[in-house]
C-alpha cells in the first residue's frame, strides 16, 4: 500500500531539515527520509565539530600567550580523548534536538535510504510513499582518489573519529577544510605537511587572504609543499604511511594522511534516471533560480546541487522552497549573490562579495578601487608573537559601491556579518565612512580605511 504525502524530502541534512519543518509549518503533510544520523555533514562531521576543535587549538593558542599577560603557570598535556568524548556527546544532544524538532513540527521521520520508483514515487524499505513535491537534499561526501593505496588515508568524516591526535600528519588538498585541518593540528602540536596540487591554496578567494594565511601557517611550523601530483601511497612494517610523487620523491615518516580533496554529490543508489532527473558531468543535480530540477515537482537543495556549499545556504534554499510551494510566495528563491563565507582557518577569514580580481574582470580596472590596511591586533601589543589583521575594501564605480570586504585576523568569522548586511544592502564606501568606530577593535579599521 503506497502512503502519501504533500512533500517527501530525502535527506536529513540543515536544508532537508529546514524545508520540511517550514512545509509542515504552513500545513503540508510532511515526511522526511534519512539514512544515516539525523543532521547531516554540519552536524555529524562538518561545521559544527570542526568549531569544536577549532576552539580547542585557539585555547592553546591564548595558553601559549597567558605568560606574556602576568598569569604564572605551565600548560599541561593535551588530552584528545578529552575533547573528543565531550565533542562527540555535544553532537549526540544535537542529534536529539533535531528529532526532537521534526516531532514538535509534525513531520514524519523515515529512517532507510530513499530509491526514485518513478518521478511521483520513491520506495524506502520496500514501502512506496507518492508525493507531487519530492525535495532531494542528500548532500555531499569527500572524495577519495583512484590512486594504489589511497585506502590509506582517512577523509574529513575520518579525521573526527580519530581517537587520538596524530603526531606527523599530511594533509593533502587545498581547499578551505585542508587549511583548517592543518592549522588546527598545528596549533595542538602535531607537525603538519599542507600537500598542495597546484600553486596556491583557496583558489577562489581574493589573494590578499591568500598570501596573509601562507605566511602565518608557515609561522606556524606548517610544511606547505606545492605542485605535488600523487602517484600512490605505501604503509610500512610499523604502519607509517609514505607518498610518492608522479616524479618519483618520497615523503615518509607520517601517522596519517588526510584527504581534502574535494567532495562529490551523494546521489548514488537514487537511480534519478527513473525519475528522469538531469545531473551535470560532475554528478551535481542540475537546478535553475527556484530550486527547480530538469522534473516538475522535483527540487533540490544544498551540497547535491553544487551551488555554495554552505550550510547557511541550503536552509535559506530550502526554506525559501518551501515559502514558495506551500506559502504561496510565488517568487521566492535564495539570492545566491554576495553570500558570506568564513574559513576557519588560523588566523581565520571572513569574506563577502567580489575579489579584486573579479571586481576588475566585471568593472574594469579603472572603476575599482582598493581600501586596505595592515596592522597587528591589540591582543598582541604585550606578546611577542605578531599576528597580523588586514582589511580589504573594494569599490567600484563612481560612488565607490563596496563590493567586496576581506578579512583575515583575530574575530574576522564574528566582524565579516555585520559587514555581510552592508555589502547585501548596496552600501558605499560613504556609508562606512559616516559610521562611527567602535575603539578600540580590529572591525573599526573596516569604517576608517582613506
Amino acid at each position: 500500500m503506497t502512503e502519501r504525502f504533500d512533500f517527501l524530502v530525502i535527506g536529513g541534512g540543515s536544508g532537508g531539515m529546514a524545508s520540511a519543518r517550514r512545509a509542515a509549518a504552513y500545513g503540508a503533510k510532511t515526511a522526511l527520509i534519512e539514512t544515516g544520523r539525523i543532521g547531516g555533514t554540519c552536524v555529524n562531521v562538518g561545521c559544527v565539530p570542526k568549531k569544536v576543535m577549532w576552539n580547542t587549538a585557539h585555547v592553546a593558542e591564548i595558553m601559549r600567550h597567558a605568560p606574556e599577560y602576568g598569569f604564572d603557570f605551565t600548560p599541561g598535556e593535551f588530552h584528545w580523548a578529552t575533547i573528543k568524548r565531550a565533542r562527540d556527546a555535544y553532537i549526540e544532544r544535537l542529534n536529539d534536538i533535531y528529532h526532537r524538532n521534526l516531532d514538535v513540527s509534525d513531520v514524519t521521520e523515515i529512517t532507510g535510504t530513499a530509491v526514485f520508483k518513478d518521478p511521483r514515487t520513491v520506495i524506502v524499505n520496500g514501502q512506496d510513499y507518492h508525493s507531487e513535491n519530492i525535495l532531494i537534499a542528500t548532500g555531499g561526501t569527500p572524495v577519495v582518489p583512484d590512486l594504489p593505496g589511497a585506502e590509506l588515508g582517512i577523509t574529513s568524516d575520518g579525521f573526527f573519529e580519530l581517537e587520538s591526535q596524530p603526531k606527523r600528519v599530511v594533509v593533502i588538498g587545498g581547499g578551505y577544510i585542508a587549511v583548517e585541518f592543518a592549522g588546527v593540528l598545528a596549533a595542538l602540536g602535531s607537525e603538519v605537511t599542507l600537500l598542495l596540487r597546484g600553486e596556491v591554496f583557496l583558489r577562489g578567494f581574493d589573494a590578499t587572504l591568500r598570501e596573509t594565511l601562507l605566511e602565518e601557517m608557515q609561522n606556524a611550523g606548517i610544511n606547505i609543499l606545492t605542485c605535488v601530483h600523487l602517484a600512490r601511497l605505501a604503509q610500512d612494517d610499523a604502519g607509517q604511511l609514505t607518498l610518492v610523487s608522479q616524479s618519483g620523491e618520497r615523503m615518509s615518516g607520517f601517522d596519517n594522511a588526510i584527504w581534502a580533496v574535494g567532495r562529490r554529490p551523494m546521489t548514488d543508489g537514487l537511480h534519478l534516471d527513473r525519475a528522469g532527473v538531469e545531473i551535470d558531468p560532475r554528478g551535481f543535480i542540475v537546478t535553475d533560480g527556484l530550486q527547480n530540477t530538469s522534473v516538475e515537482g522535483i527540487y533540490a537543495v544544498g551540497d547535491v546541487t553544487g551551488r555554495k556549499a554552505l550550510t547557511p545556504v541550503a536552509i535559506a534554499a530550502g526554506r525559501r522552497l518551501a515559502d514558495r510551494v506551500f506559502g504561496g510566495q510565488a517568487e521566492a528563491h535564495l539570492d545566491y549573490e554576495t553570500i558570506p563565507s568564513v574559513v576557519f582557518s588560523h588566523p581565520p577569514i571572513g569574506t563577502v562579495g567580489l575579489t579584486e580580481d573579479e571586481a576588475h574582470d566585471m568593472y574594469g580596472e579603472s572603476a575599482v578601487k582598493v581600501y586596505q590596511s595592515r596592522f597587528t591586533n591589540m591582543f598582541y601589543a604585550v606578546t611577542s608573537h605578531r599576528s597580523p589583521t588586514v582589511v580589504k575594501l573594494i569599490t567600484a564605480g563612481e560612488k565607490d559601491k563596496v563590493v567586496g570586504c576581506h578579512v583575515i585576523g583575530d574575530a574576522a568569522d564574528e566582524i565579516i556579518q555585520g559587514f555581510a548586511v552592508a555589502v547585501k544592502m548596496g552600501a558605499y564606501k560613504s556609508d562606512l565612512d559616516n559610521t562611527v568606530a567602535i575603539h578600540p577593535t580590529a572591525a573599526e579599521e573596516l569604517v576608517t580605511l582613506r
